[in-house]
């Protein structure tokens, strides 16, 4: 039995999310059965980070287990993105030591949300950015970001869905970058709760609207009212950059 470890990249538009759902394709069981119909056996694929309906990968992390032995590691990629619709793609494929878990491992993740800030909106964007005609004040989201760089509890920026044990987490890094009509906020942390990214991005734009201010980030992170926060980002700006693991540079 072997262990290997993909790299993947998905456009969400047309998926449940991630993980598998009764009332839609998701992207797991459709590169769960391309690597079936590839070694002949069930398995049982597992990613990092369930991503909901709508949001894209660049570097979603997902393993299985197969006895298929003649195959080296680097070929499964090739072989599987054969069997694969044209907006999954397996960017890499390794073996990787039978008690490695995508999950239960300390890891850095970064995401990127895209907001298309013009007067009109631009179709060839309209799946993989928020337009937000409105003229956004991106110093004071920037100040206003840097207030939840840390280790804070961020029970107030998840779902009420969200199942962890805890919701404490810690933001490494929280940057806004402008070209031209698009923003990207860039955050990278030790793990991410059930719709944080889109909801610290959902705050951060009611201050670039000018209706909250750093005080209400303050009060959002140490009260237990999630209503002072902003609202949940949509779906389509957010896409999983990379996911690192200890070793990696």
């Amino acid at each position: 039995m072997r262990r290997i470890k993909l790299v993947v990249a998905y456009d969400g538009t047309n998926y449940c999310g991630w993980q598998v759902q009764p009332n839609g394709v998701s992207i797991q069981s459709v590169l769960q059965q391309a690597i079936e119909d590839l070694v002949g056996e069930k398995i049982m694929l597992t990613g990092a980070s369930r991503t909901d309906s709508g949001v894209h990968a660049l570097g979603q992390v997902a393993v299985f287990d197969t006895n298929k032995m003649n195959i080296p590691d680097w070929k499964f990629a090739m072989a599987i993105n054969q069997r694969l619709p044209k907006d999954i793609v397996v960017q890499s494929s390794e073996d990787v030591a039978g008690d490695f878990h995508p999950r239960y491992c300390d890891t850095v993740k970064t995401y990127k949300y895209k907001i298309l800030n013009r007067r009109q909106a631009l179709p060839n964007e309209r799946l993989y950015s928020y337009f937000v005609p409105q003229k956004l004040d991106i110093e004071a989201m920037e100040e206003a970001g840097k207030l939840l760089v840390g280790t804070h509890d961020f029970r107030n920026f998840c779902s009420m869905k969200t199942t962890a044990e805890s919701t404490v987490r810690t933001i490494y890094t929280l940057d806004f970058d402008r070209s031209g009509d698009m923003i990207t906020m860039t955050v990278t942390g030790d793990g991410f709760l059930y719709n944080m990214v889109r909801i610290i991005t959902g705050t951060l734009l009611k201050v670039g609207f000018g209706q909250k201010t750093g005080n209400d980030i303050v009060k959002a992170l140490e009260s237990k009212e999630r209503m002072i926060a902003g609202p949940t980002a949509p779906a389509h700006g957010l896409t999983l950059v990379e996911i690192k693991y200890p070793g990696q540079s």
